[in-house]
Order: structure tokens, then C-alpha cells, then sequence
């Protein structure tokens, strides 16, 4: 199914359009951006390969690194000690599969199959995204957040193995690429799309 076809989910869009996630074996670039600021500007119209980003706990949550962001996270006053920080580690997502770079690109320049599906939403429109999901099984979605690897984790690692990744965002992604307090990204699995779109086609609007 072509992006254009689901209108649905487009619909839901208030600001700038979503963004297409893709692992793959393809050249890419370092970047001196975040990649929470990478897929805000892909939000308006950007395009990027990379093999790399500046973030490195954003690094080892995208499966590019395998140092541990526990000393970080300890430094920055996020957790009260190491042990602490240590769990913290162990209960974010991480990407687990074999690439070579992150392809990050606008929703109408991506016609084929990709992997992940950002979406930066109002409250409402996420919920509804959750009821479109919950119309088909009458299932919870399995999301989970700590307030960190907001982008990164919740809303891409997460939906390749949960489907769904809601999130509040994180510090690092609202202070860096600056999105609406009153936005809330959600990250959503390729293979789910066909069945949100269908939810969203059959749920009653909100205020009717």
C-alpha cells in the first residue's frame, strides 16, 4: 500500500508530516545532529542516511554502539545512584537486528516498505491511534516509558518488537529538536499500519 492511501492516519497530522524509519544496508554519513533532531527536521521535509548520530545513549538504544549510557545518565543527575541508573539502562528498548545505516525521510518520498512510522501528535489524535488498534482485538498496546530514548527508544526500537511505542518524550529530545509541549511522539511498526488505518476508518469520531 502506497503512504497516500493511508489518509486516516495522515488525517491525524497537525504539523508537518510523518516520518519513515528504515534499517538499512545502504551508505550513510555521521551526523553532528541528534537523531530526535533529525527526525524532527524529516518532519518538515529532511532526508537522511546515517551510520552515526551525536547522541550517544541515542547510539547504543539504536543498536549503532554498545557502550552503555549508565556513566551518562549517572552524570546528569537523572538517577539518585549507579544501581539505579544501571536499571534504568536495562529497561530501555533497544534496536536488535543487523544494518549498516538509518534511513530518516518525510512520509511522501517513501513509497516502499520501511520499519517504523514517527508520528508527532496532540493527546487526542494519539489516542485515537490507540483505539484503532484496540478496535481490531480489544487489546491494550504494550508501551511502556521512563522519560528517556524517548525518539530513539520508545517511539523506534520499541514498535519493532511491540508494535506500538507511545511516549511523553524525553529531556534530551525536547530540549534539542524543540517539538510542542502539547505534542506527544508515537512510533508505530510498518506492519501494524494497515490495521490502524482500517481502526481509524471504523471508530466513531471523538466529539460526535
Amino acid at each position: 500500500m502506497r503512504p497516500g492511501a493511508y489518509n486516516n492516519i495522515e488525517a491525524l497530522i497537525e504539523e508537518g508530516c510523518p516520518v519513515c524509519i528504515t534499517f538499512s544496508d545502504e551508505q550513510g554519513d555521521s551526523s553532528d545532529l541528534l537523531y530526535c533532531e533529525l527526525t524532527q527536521r524529516a518532519r518538515y521535509g529532511g532526508s537522511f542516511i546515517i551510520e552515526h548520530q551525536r547522541c550517544k545513549p541515542g547510539d547504543y538504544i539504536l543498536g549503532i554502539s554498545e557502550i552503555s549510557p549508565v556513566d551518562y545518565y549517572l552524570r546528569s543527575g537523572r538517577y539518585k545512584d549507579s544501581a539505579t541508573a544501571q536499571k534504568a539502562v536495562f529497561s530501555l528498548p533497544r534496536v536488535i537486528k543487523t544494518f549498516r545505516s538509518i534511513r530518516i525521510e518525510p512520509w511522501p518520498q517513501k513509497a516502499e516498505k520501511f520499519d517504523v512510522l514517527l508520528l508527532y501528535l496532540k493527546p487526542e489524535k494519539a489516542m485515537r491511534i490507540i483505539q484503532a488498534y484496540a478496535y481490531q482485538s480489544g487489546n491494550a498496546i504494550p508501551s511502556r516509558s521512563i522519560g528517556a530514548a524517548s525518539i530513539c527508544g520508545d517511539c523506534t526500537a520499541r514498535p519493532l518488537t511491540e508494535a506500538i511505542g507511545l511516549s511523553y518524550g524525553c529531556k534530551g529530545s525536547r530540549k534539542h529538536s524543540r517539538y510542542d509541549n502539547n505534542e506527544v511522539p508515537l512510533g508505530i511498526s510498518y506492519g501494524l499500519l494497515e490495521i490502524i488505518e482500517e481502526g481509524l476508518s471504523n471508530i466513531p469520531q471523538t466529539f460526535d
